[in-house]
């Protein structure tokens, strides 16, 4: 996979820019928008995935977890990935699917969100910021059918309804608010399985922390690309929590406090 850039003779002017409060549109009038190709005859690369993140709603806001765990195939690529970025003061974004693809698209979201703020002078709505997602996602397809599939989760507070909404997103960029809680990745499904079966309305944090955490030890225990809490190794999931407060990333002891209670009770 490799990125190529036009000569700098194929720029266009400074002064033919059209001021605009997408910084994604900037790029694009300026010929600097990146583009990735797959050289003919390397499809079969194996390429480190990011694996389990999943949303859970509480009463307060939303729990955003992700395992630390990348796979090249059936190889262990990293087992410290963090997949749980802040998108901007008031959301959060994880990702899934092809590692380096996905690192840069929510860097380009995360410029995005504040060029934004800088330009217009206040946030771009929690709906905006979806939408504008499920963009990006879209504009990723042409690769995904050769491969390199990039699925994110996404997840905020909502200031004006004073409230948590999260956000799943499909390969062409569909978009779809979710009620109380989401999981994708190649756990997904049991992750998603488990938290049907422990939630409830109007969580606590913490309860929807230890909820978070046991989905992924579920998830870890059904399919392999999958990493659980590793205690030995000092190896926990990165989580967010996002409520009127904005984001605040989970300090690693309190996991490792609700991991250690979650492995101890299980079976």
């Amino acid at each position: 996979m490799s990125g190529s850039q036009p000569p700098l003779g194929d720029l266009l002017p400074l002064g033919k820019v059209v001021p605009t409060s997408s910084f994604l549109s900037l790029l694009d009038q300026s010929g600097l928008a990146p583009k990735w190709s797959v050289p003919a005859g390397q499809a079969a690369l194996e390429i480190p995935e990011g694996t389990t993140i999943l949303a859970v709603r509480y009463a307060d806001g939303v729990v955003m977890a992700g395992d630390r765990r990348a796979t090249a195939g059936n190889v262990i690529a990293h087992r410290r990935m963090k997949k749980v970025y802040p998108a901007d003061e008031y959301s959060a974004v994880a990702i899934s699917g092809t590692a380096g693809m996905a690192i840069e698209l929510i860097r380009l979201f995360q410029t995005e969100l504040e060029h934004y703020e800088k330009i217009e002078g206040t946030r771009l709505s929690l709906e905006g910021k979806a939408n504008y997602l499920a963009r990006m996602v879209r504009g990723n397809l042409p690769l995904a059918f050769q491969g390199l599939v990039v699925v994110p989760l996404f997840c905020g507070y909502d200031e004006a309804d004073e409230t948590g909404r999260l956000y799943t997103f499909d390969v062409v960029g569909g978009r779809y608010e979710e009620q109380d809680y989401a999981a994708t990745g190649s756990g997904g499904s049991e992750a998603r399985a488990f938290i049907k079966g422990a939630y409830e309305t109007d969580l606590s944090e913490d309860r929807a922390l230890a909820v978070s955490v046991e989905a992924l030890v579920a998830a870890a225990e059904e399919d392999a690309a999958t990493g659980g809490p590793d205690l030995r190794r000092g190896i926990y999931p990165n989580v967010v929590v996002v409520n009127r407060e904005g984001i605040t990333e989970v300090d690693e002891g309190r996991i490792e406090d609700v991991a250690t209670a979650v492995l101890g009770g299980r079976p």
